[in-house]
């Protein structure tokens, strides 16, 4: 029986051979290695029923593996002079580039370096407390190594309306990825459920087991002969992780990612190739509809350009 603080996860062929502390880094997005250890450390990890005191074990096939993650704690979250790329902002909205590595919101083994106590020091006091206080004005969140734009609330007026917003699918949330393999139709609409993995708690996949609607909408930018593509994603939902899941689902898995990808990475990229490029929504206040571009990060052109050589 699983708790919410109990997960339980089956070992399949694709994890087989993995360090434990890397599947565990992995399935633990935001939480820092020193929080990993220390989960071993109190004998908070089990395979297969029994305690596993080693970070190094690599797991086989079929391993049952058990983590029990301590109570959450009373946070007081502190600001922090960490310099954010601002994109846009008034009295009621923010709009910040997120650059890859970054955790949106403090989470359980790290409390700091995120981009809640970035805006926080930016914002002072002047942000939406809807969401409490670790996530003071986060109306919405991307992955730690996903990149790009997000929307911040400086208010509980303007929390409120993007968040009714986000609910009615108005909200435009365009996405750069490259994934792996060839997509021959130019553009296409994936539209499966998303919920909790029946095999691993941590993470997310199609099932029709406690699984929510989930759209993704894609579309072909360039190819690169066989080995990769370069899409838009659209999302019309926004269900964790949903273009990763989405796209590994119709086997393009995103390049870099270890979690619903291969393990070894052709392009030696450490985490998924996926940049939230445009952001557009209603003004809370003035009811004008605003978007917002942004760059790809200089890996990820680094990247393409590369490819793009390769072809010629």
């Amino acid at each position: 029986m699983e708790s919410e603080n109990r997960y339980e996860i089956y070992i399949d062929e694709t994890q087989a051979g993995t360090r434990i502390d890397l599947l565990l880094a992995l399935n633990l997005e935001g939480t820092s290695r020193n929080f990993i250890q220390k989960l071993f450390e109190k004998g908070s990890i089990k395979v297969n029923d029994v305690i596993c005191t080693s970070k190094k074990y690599k797991a086989a096939e079929g391993d049952k593996v058990e983590i029990l993650l301590p109570e959450p704690e009373l946070l007081t979250v502190e600001a922090e002079n960490i310099p954010i790329d601002i994109v846009y902002e008034d009295d009621d909205v923010l709009v910040v580039n997120k650059p890859k590595g970054m955790v949106v919101h403090p989470a359980a083994g790290n409390y700091t370096g995120t981009l809640v106590n970035a805006i926080m020091y930016h914002c002072g006091d002047r942000l939406s407390s809807i969401n409490g206080v670790i996530r003071p004005g986060i109306v919405h969140r991307i992955d730690k190594d996903t990149s790009g734009l997000l929307m911040i609330a400086k208010n509980d007026m303007a929390h409120e309306s993007l968040s009714a917003q986000l609910s009615e699918h108005s909200i435009t949330r365009k996405y750069r990825a490259l994934v792996y393999h060839n997509i021959k139709e130019d553009e296409g609409t994936v539209n499966a459920p998303i919920g909790r993995d029946p095999k691993n708690r941590l993470r997310q996949a199609v099932t029709d087991q406690n699984g929510k609607t989930a759209v993704t909408h894609y579309r072909v930018l360039e190819r690169f002969g066989g080995k990769y593509t370069l899409i838009e994603a659209q999302l019309e939902t926004g269900r964790t992780h949903q273009i990763r899941v989405h796209m590994s689902y119709i086997k393009h898995p995103l390049v870099g990612d270890q979690v619903y990808g291969p393990k070894k990475q052709s392009l030696n990229v450490d985490g998924q190739m996926l940049h939230a490029k445009i952001i557009g929504f209603v003004h809370p206040r003035t009811g004008e509809y605003m978007e917002f571009d942004s760059e790809l990060p200089d890996y990820f052109a680094e990247i393409l350009d590369k490819l793009r050589k390769s072809q010629a």
